[in-house]
Parts: structure tokens; C-alpha cells; sequence
């Protein structure tokens, strides 16, 4: 019910996320016609009408601005970039785009589908995937039906023609492989693996509207993140300690009085808030004066101003605003000029917006009075601060194999420095350069392809970009992963393997996703990867064993009835199926320790291991029959009655023998290394005690001749038990040997290494892994104390563990938030002594 229901609301999805954005492409538009300016819907608008462009109004299709006044723009539907651009006569604008500031008129140039707008509307509605489970259940499928209907063929051509068995017989028979065979349980299991997963996941503070996304998550090696609002606090923050004091006698503190007293304390914009917010209270914008005239920002004088009488009755007048027009006020602007001028360029070096700020005194003591010379008193950087558990969380994911690349609407040089702070290193480039016809000099000699996998994020992206570099990414064979918040982060998230949602999306993004978070910032994501590596491991655990099962029930009973003409019940395989199969399903609890790098579906070793387990579990049943029926080795040496031409008891060993072996089979699949080293889940070995107890039971005391089954006692019983437990264990080394051969480098580390009897857990594999994830970290520049995130003694309560300690993370990065968002934003990395402005960034292309 569950799945059919995920299923049903998922085959709108595409046309939900299109509607909510398409939804947007139809306001009202000012259109000159016939000479009149009428309101028309903006849907009959075509290339070429004059429309007019004002405070407030929603540009309704892309056009190029005419002669007038700049123009504030914000963005945000199509960057996800907060603060307002500025436009000029000659430059485009775009449909989604809101008019902040100004009025100005513009020509249509592109309507419709034809806009950046309307372009994203059609990525998302054309992308359909299908999921990796999907293809993978589907190949797993086709492997069992193709090795049931070799056996039953082969069984067809022997039993028949050559042995001249009856009809009936052989009907039974291939019921036998076909009941036996066909993992029936295999879509419930999984299916009810991934529902308890996805409701532990959405306990750690991820909504998993698609569950296959869940082993998808598992396997994602490069997620690729918005930066505002998800790696930064999309709220700008004034660093007190790159403020720049011109005046001699000032202090930092008072440049940020000034700066607050020339602000609005109410209906504040972004810059206002951020400079009111450093304060200790807001009230001491206010605190000890008399207000007497406020000048509000206009696109002429670029600044604001406060006129105010202090405590002791003296007028003063403080003004911020663009450097250029605070510099322009100042008596001593052409002595100071070239420091100012330095200061700013090294602000936007590492992405600094510049705010002067300015005082001076009015003697006259009249509102209206020009004051006395004005002074230079500072400049002030203004930034996006990260959020304070950002650089934690992309160290962590390096550590787990994911490599994060930042995807900004922002300049390229506020991309670096948000880089640079968080430690995920400054290989960026514009996508405008990358994806388009003007290429740098630089960067035009590599494949593009390349160059997205190395690059560590890109800045300018349009929705376009995104989806491409998604795209990219996956050609070349990588699962990825996508965060967003806004409506131009849509199609990127429709395209991508995992679409991640972040806490306060949009219905758009929300639509396009897979899994929505309801935690800010991406420290959730770690502990939703460790989950989702955890339930990926259950499943992968199931299909190993389901395709083992599959081998051993064709080859084992084809076999015994080609080779000796025994016919097992039917009804017997039945019962096997029914107690095997429903108590599996308590795998879905199953105590497992995630995988420290991406894992995916790896059908060549499920295959192999499949087919080898299952061809020594078929062995084992075959030398069994033939020792219990052909010789006398049971009798002579445990003095248990011969069963031997007794065709219902010989049934009752032969199920016993099938049954225990081929339940316990899962303590090997689901381990990586010895199975009776590693405790299992208390549910899975109640189920497998209370089914093998049932069976035993069946088996030594049933009478029933409608099954052609008798009691054999509990001395063959125990035999059974006993021959089951010896030739258990070298299923332990029959699973080392087969990783060992599939890693490639099995004979060689042989032959030059000399490590085919290492004492190392796995064969040194973990060590292995270790080693390239410090190789990941080396290669982004982090080298964290705690080099080894998963140890030989780590506890089964680590996964649950770190999904605690990364929600009280979380928790305490809120708290933070509220109280030093007054201009003391800090780096929980910082606040852990680990100073990432040390690393070394040295990238090579």
C-alpha cells in the first residue's frame, strides 16, 4: 500500500514542480498598444511591445531596459540570491524577476518557454528517470527467472526423454524450482526496508518523499549545494574585525554606532538589519538622542543620513552608504582616496561588499544648515556569513566520500571567499565562462567534463547551468546529489539523483525533490547519508542472500532428481518459502555499521556471490542425501535408525537440512567480515530461532502423507543440526575469497605483497578506504584530527550516535545563531580551535 501510493503521487511530480512554476509566469503587464498604455495579461505579450517597469511590478517576460534611471532587481527567483541587482539602460531583465526600485520602460525580447523563467518550467517537466532500484531489481529479477527456467529446461530434457518419468512426477519437480526458486518475498522486503528507513530519516529531520532515494543517498559521491541560505545564513553580517577606521581616535565600536544611527530601526532592508542586528540592543541606535531629520536611500545619493541633537544639545549628522558617494561628501576625499580605494579593492578580492560610513557636525543647529566639513570615518565589509555548522558538515562529507561543490547564483568572488571560509577550497569558475561561447584562455583546452569534476563549485548559475552541471556530473558516472531552496533550483533538483530540499523551500523546490529537511543547513545530510548507507547495507545484505537461496534451491534439487530420481515435496518447498521468507523480513531492524564510502549496487558481486554460495549450499544438500541414503556412515557412527529408501522420512532430512542453512545464510551475507563475530539484530535471531524450531519440529514429528512427509526423530535431527553447523563456517571463508577476487588486486597483492593471509579486518579493506578518504581530504585541502571516522571497535551504537550529536549540533548552531548574529558570527570550527583559514589551497588544472 505504502509503495502504490509513493508510486501514484510520484508520476505527477514532474507536472506539480512545472505547474508551481509556471503558475509564476502569468502577471499583469503595462503594454503600449495603439499608441495607449493598457494592463494586459502577461501571457499575450510578444517580442517587441513596449511595457513599463515600476516599484513593485513583476517583470512578465525578458526584456532590455530603455532610457531612464537604473533599476534595482531582485533576483531571487532565478540566482536564489537574496540582495537586489542593479540594472542599467541597455542591460536585460528577466521574467520572475521583481522590480525593488526605480521605473523605467523596456522591449520584449523573449516570452514564455522562450525566458530563463519558462526554460526552467520545461527542464523540470521534461525530466523522467528511472530509479537505479528499479533497474537493479529488475536485473536481479531477470537473473532468478533466467537461472529457474535453465534449471526447469534442463530438468525437461532429463526427466522426460532419458529417465521416462511420469507426468506428475515431473510437474512436481518443477514446481519445486519454481516455487523454491522465485524470490516472491524480495519486493516486500525491500519495500519495508526502505519505509522503516524513511521514517528514521524523517525522525533525524529528512522527509523522504521518494524512497528509493533513500539507496540512492547511500551511493551520492558529489553533492552539489546552493550557497545562500544553505551553506550561509542568507542574512548579511558585518565582520567587526576587517573594519577599516580612517579617523584618528575612533574606535570600531563607534564606526558601528555611526553606521547603526544612519540606519532605519524599523522596516528595515538586509543592510540595516545587519548593522542595527551588531549591536547589543537595537535601542542604541537611539539611546541618548534627539532625532531630528532621517534621509532614506535613493538612487541618486546612493546613501542615508540621520540628523540628530546629542546629550549635551549638540547637532550631528552621520550618513553611510557606497563608498564612492561618502567619499565624494568628504573635505579630505582626494588625500584619502587611494587607501580607500585599496581597501575596497581588497574587500572585493575576497568578495566584501564596501559601506562608508561619515559624520560631521552642524553648528547652526538647523535641520536644513549644509554642517560643517564632513570626515571620513571608515569602511565597513559586508558578507554572508556561513552557517556555523557548514564547515563541520563538508568536512564530515568528505570524510564519508562525498565531495561538495558550491552552486551560487552570487559573484564569483563572494563564491570563493564563502569557499575559502568553509574550507572547501576556491577552484571556481563563472558558469558564463564554462558553459558558454566565451571560454577563458585558461580553462578552453579542457574537456568541460573534467572540469566540472574538479572544480569545486561555480558562481552566476542560472537554472540552465545547474541542470547542465547535474547532468554532466551524472554522464560521467557519478551519483548525484542536489540542494536547493528556491524556484531556480528546481530542475536542478528534478534532475538529480537525490533532489534534497532544504528547511523553508519553496512549493516549486519542494515539488522537484526527493527528500525535504526540516533542519536548517546540511548537517542533517550526515546523519540522512549514514542512515541511508545503513538501510542500503540491509537491502544489498537481502539480495546476496535472496540470489544464494535462488542457486540453491534450482541446482540443489535438480540435481538430487536427475541424479537419484528423489522427488521433494512440493508442499514442502511451500512451507520453507512461508517461514524463510516472512521472518526474514525482520532484516529491515537488522543492527548494521554503514559503509565509511559511497555504496551502490555492485550486481557483479551480488551475481558471483550469489552463484557461488548457492552452488556450495547445493553441494552440501546433495553429499548430505547421498550420505544419509546411499551409505551407512549416520548409523555406524551416531546409532540412529537407517533411514535409507524411506522416501517421506529421507523428505523430513532433506527439509531440515534446506531450511537451517538456508535462513542462517543471512548472518553471512550480512556481515563483512566472521558472521559470528558481529551480534546481529535481536529481532532477526528471534525470527531465525522461532522458524528453525518450527521446522525441527515439522520435521521430526509430522506425519503427513498429503506432503509425502513423515517424523524422522530427533536423533536425525540432531544429526542434521550438527552436519549444518560444521559446514557453516567455511561460508565465512568462501565470502572473503570471493571479495577478495572481485577487488582485482586479489593475485597480485598475492604474488607482491604477500597479504593473502593478512590479519587485517576484511583483508586491509578497510584500511584501504581509509587511506582514500585522507586522499579525498588532502585533495580539498582538510587534514580533521579524527583521521579515521570508522574504527575495528567502533560500537553498532555508532550510526545512531552520530544522528544525535549531529541534531544537537544543529540545535546548539541555532542557538548561536541568536546570539551572535549581532556581528559575532563565528565558525563552530573556530570555536573547536581548528582555524580554517590555515589550510593550504593548491589546485592544479
Amino acid at each position: 500500500m505504502i509503495n502504490s501510493t509513493i508510486s501514484f503521487i510520484e508520476e505527477n511530480n514532474a507536472g506539480n514542480a512545472a505547474a508551481a512554476l509556471m503558475a509564476r509566469l502569468a502577471p499583469k503587464a503595462k503594454v503600449l498598444r495603439d499608441g495607449k498604455w493598457d494592463e494586459e495579461d502577461a501571457a499575450v505579450l510578444v517580442p517587441g511591445d513596449i511595457i513599463s517597469i515600476k516599484l513593485g511590478d513583476i517583470v512578465p517576460a525578458d526584456a532590455r531596459l530603455l532610457e531612464g534611471d537604473p533599476l534595482k532587481i531582485d533576483q531571487s527567483a532565478l540566482t536564489g540570491e537574496s540582495l537586489p541587482v542593479t540594472k542599467n539602460p541597455g542591460d536585460g531583465v528577466y521574467s520572475g524577476s521583481t522590480c525593488k526600485q526605480g521605473e523605467i520602460e523596456a522591449v520584449v525580447i523573449a516570452t514564455g518557454v522562450h525566458t530563463f523563467f519558462g526554460k526552467a518550467a520545461h527542464l523540470v517537466d521534461t525530466t523522467n528517470q528511472v530509479g537505479h532500484f528499479q533497474k537493479v531489481l529488475t536485473a536481479i529479477g531477470n537473473f532468478c527467472i533466467c537461472s529457474i527456467a535453465i534449471g526447469m529446461l534442463v530438468e525437461i530434457i532429463v526427466m522426460y526423454p532419458i529417465q521416462h518419468r511420469t507426468y506428475r512426477q515431473g510437474i512436481d519437480n518443477l514446481l519445486v524450482l519454481l516455487i523454491g526458486g522465485i524470490p516472491i518475498a524480495m519486493p516486500t522486503v525491500l519495500s519495508v526496508t526502505m519505509a522503516i528507513g524513511s521514517h528514521r530519516l524523517s525522525q533525524q529531520g529528512a522527509i523522504t518523499k521518494r524512497m528509493t532515494a533513500i539507496e540512492e543517498m547511500a551511493g551520492m559521491d558529489v553533492l552539489c549545494s546552493d550557497k545562500t541560505g544553505t551553506l550561509t545564513l542568507n542574512k548579511l553580517s558585518v565582520d567587526k574585525n576587517l573594519i577599516e577606521v580612517f579617523c584618528k581616535g575612533v574606535e570600531k565600536d563607534a564606526v558601528v554606532l555611526m553606521a547603526a544611527r544612519a540606519s532605519r530601526t524599523e522596516n528595515q532592508d538586509a543592510i540595516d538589519g545587519a548593522i542595527v542586528g551588531m549591536l547589543a540592543d537595537p535601542k542604541e541606535a537611539r539611546a541618548g538622542i534627539q532625532e531630528v531629520h532621517f534621509l532614506p536611500f535613493n538612487p541618486t545619493d546612493k546613501r542615508t543620513a540621520l540628523t540628530y541633537i546629542d546629550s549635551n544639545g549638540k547637532m550631528h549628522r552621520v550618513s553611510k552608504g557606497a563608498p564612492e558617494q561618502i567619499l565624494a561628501l568628504c573635505h579630505n576625499n582626494s588625500e584619502i582616496r587611494g587607501k580607500v580605494h585599496a581597501v575596497i579593492d581588497k574587500f572585493a578580492e575576497r568578495g566584501l561588499r564596501s559601506l562608508a560610513v561619515a559624520r560631521q557636525d552642524v553648528p547652526e543647529c538647523t535641520k536644513d544648515s549644509p554642517g560643517g566639513p564632513w570626515q571620513f570615518v571608515g569602511l565597513m565589509p559586508l558578507f554572508d556569513p556561513p552557517r556555523h555548522d557548514s564547515a563541520e558538515t563538508i568536512q564530515r562529507a568528505l570524510n564519508l566520500g562525498v565531495n561538495v561543490k558550491m552552486i551560487t547564483g552570487d559573484q564569483l568572488a563572494i563564491a570563493k571567499e564563502t569557499g575559502r571560509r568553509l574550507g572547501m577550497g576556491t577552484n571556481m569558475y563563472p558558469s558564463s565562462s564554462l558553459l558558454g561561447q566565451n571560454k577563458d584562455e585558461s580553462i578552453a583546452a579542457l574537456p568541460i567534463d573534467e572540469l566540472i569534476e574538479k572544480a569545486d563549485g561555480f558562481a552566476g548559475v542560472f537554472p540552465e547551468h545547474k541542470y547542465e552541471i547535474v547532468q554532466r556530473l551524472q554522464q560521467k558516472k557519478h551519483i548525484c546529489g542536489m540542494t536547493g531552496d528556491g524556484v531556480n533550483d528546481a530542475p536542478a533538483l528534478k534532475r538529480a539523483d537525490i533532489g534534497i530540499a532544504v528547511a523553508d523551500a519553496t512549493d516549486a523546490a519542494r515539488s522537484a525533490s526527493d527528500i525535504v529537511l526540516t533542519e536548517p543547513g546540511l548537517s542533517v545530510i550526515i546523519s540522512a547519508v549514514l542512515t541511508s548507507r545503513s538501510i542500503f547495507q540491509r537491502m544489498k545484505n537481502y539480495t546476496i542472500y535472496a540470489v544464494s537461496i535462488t542457486i540453491r534451491i534450482v541446482l540443489g534439487f535438480m540435481l538430487l532428481a536427475l541424479i537419484w530420481k528423489f522427488d521433494f515435496p512440493p508442499f514442502m518447498v511451500l512451507i520453507i518459502a512461508i517461514l524463510n521468507d516472512g521472518t526474514i523480513m525482520t532484516i529491515s531492524k537488522d543492527r548494521v555499521k554503514p559503509s565509511p564510502s559511497p555504496d551502490s549496487w555492485k550486481l557483479a558481486e551480488i551475481f558471483t556471490t550469489g552463484v557461488v554460495i548457492g552452488s556450495y549450499l547445493a553441494l552440501m544438500t546433495v553429499i548430505f542425501y547421498w550420505a544419509a541414503d546411499k551409505t551407512d556412515f549416520f548409523t555406524k557412527t551416531f546409532g540412529v535408525r537407517n533411514i535409507s529408501g524411506d522416501h517421506d522420512q529421507m523428505a523430513a532430512a532433506i527439509y531440515l537440512q534446506v531450511s537451517t542453512i538456508s535462513q542462517a545464510l543471512i548472518f553471512v551475507t550480512r556481515s563483512r567480515g566472521w558472521s559470528f563475530l558481529e551480534r546481529p539484530g535481536l529481532l532477526l535471531v528471534i525470527a531465525f530461532v522461532i522458524a528453525q524450531m518450527i521446522a525441527t519440529f515439522i520435521a521430526v514429528y509430522a506425519n503427513w502423507g498429503f506432503a509425502m512427509i513423515k517424523g524422522m526423530g530427533w536423533g536425525w535431527a540432531g544429526i542434521v543440526w550438527l552436519y549444518n553447523f560444521i559446514f557453516y563456517f567455511p561460508l565465512d571463508i568462501i565470502k572473503f575469497a570471493i571479495r577478495y577476487t572481485l577487488s582485482g588486486r586479489a593475485w597480485d597483492l598475492v604474488i607482491e605483497r604477500r597479504t593473502a593471509f593478512t590479519r587485517q579486518k576484511d583483508f586491509g579493506k578497510e584500511a584501504r578506504e581509509v587511506k582514500w578518504a585522507h586522499a579525498q581530504r588532502t585533495l580539498h585541502g582538510l587534514q580533521p584530527k579524527d583521521t579515521k571516522l570508522f574504527t575495528e571497535r567502533s560500537s553498532y551504537k555508532e550510526l545512531n550516535e552520530i544522528a544525535e550529536q549531529a541534531k544537537r549540533r544543529a540545535e546548539m548552531a541555532r542557538l548561536r545563531e541568536l546570539h551572535t548574529l549581532k556581528g559575532h558570527v563565528e565558525s563552530v570550527v573556530r570555536l573547536k580551535g581548528l582555524d580554517i583559514d590555515i589550510f593550504d589551497h593548491s589546485y592544479t588544472v
